[in-house]
């Protein structure tokens, strides 16, 4: 599990592992009536190899459509990027290797990318993000400004917070009560952040309000030990600082990544977690912890 990963997209993907669950999640978003005689394959990446991280979900709809979900509780301008990066790897999965080289044309799904948002940040209830949006100006060249991009991915967001794109959520009944969900995680972690009993409330309570109810009683102790994890990732990024990790990690600084592990360390972060977190060899972190 990557460690930008917010401490809901777990558990989204869990949620969203099923085909008939899948089925009424796109046809929510797209407003329309999915058969149930309409085939769903899902094909979520196990391991991407370039950033060490899961993609949320993928499913392929009667081999005509690819689809892409990632979940999200920040909001993340290179989306775009990131889903052309799963999108590449999920063609060479359904693809043999040997086949790119032949003459014949391959047929191909359609891709489709879509991100859930569902931080708390204010966000639109619908926004587009476009991969020309990150691409440098290339006018000095003489390309004129506005010129068509050879490569394009087009990335729909929607704000699944309550309260909001309210068609969507009453169209599927899972997306809405795992939206009402993480509003109680929330809640509940206001008063005791990041320890067992809030998870415990949230989870009792949506249980006896018919939130979820089936999914949380058979797998309760999983999603809180899933909530924890996630919740003491969310801690070591905070602690690692975000944007000094990317300067330290682009240029190869092994002290910075040591410094991250005490600190790490030193907030009680488990030395599982600081491998994920930094890379840095398991024996090296056991010395840091004994210093």
């Amino acid at each position: 599990m990557g460690v930008t990963r917010a401490y809901k997209s777990s558990v989204f993907s869990w949620l969203f592992s099923d085909p008939d669950t899948l089925r009424e999640l796109y046809g929510a978003l797209e407003g329309i009536m999915l058969p149930p005689d309409v085939p769903i394959r899902i094909n979520t990446l196990e391991s991407v190899l370039f950033s060490g991280q899961m993609n949320d979900i993928s499913f392929v709809i009667a081999d005509i459509l690819v689809v892409l979900v990632e979940h999200q509780s920040t909001i993340n301008e290179n989306m775009p990027l990131r889903l052309l990066l799963y999108c590449a790897e999920i063609y060479k999965k359904i693809t043999n290797d040997e086949d790119i080289y032949r003459e014949k044309k391959i047929p191909l799904p359609r891709p489709e990318f879509i991100v859930l948002y569902n931080g708390t940040k204010p966000y639109d209830d619908k926004k587009t993000l476009r991969l020309s949006d990150s691409y440098k100006d290339a006018s000095f060249l003489g390309i004129l400004p506005g010129a068509p991009p050879e490569l394009e991915v087009i990335v729909t967001v929607y704000n699944i917070n309550q309260g909001r794109n309210k068609a969507i959520l009453q169209r599927c009944k899972t997306l809405e009560e795992y939206s009402a969900f993480i509003a109680k995680v929330r809640e509940c972690e206001e008063a005791a952040p990041g320890s067992e009993k809030a998870m415990e409330t949230a989870i009792k309570y949506c249980i006896k309000h018919n939130i979820l109810k089936d999914f949380l009683k058979l797998h309760s102790k999983e999603i809180i030990n899933m909530l924890l994890n996630e919740w003491n990732l969310d801690t070591a990024l905070k602690v690692r600082g975000e944007e000094a990790w990317e300067e330290g990690r682009e240029e190869g600084r092994e002290e910075g990544r040591e410094e991250t592990a005490k600190k790490a360390l030193q907030a009680g972060i488990s030395p599982e977690l600081v491998q994920i977190i930094t890379g840095i060899p398991m024996d090296t972190i056991k010395k840091l912890a004994e210093q």
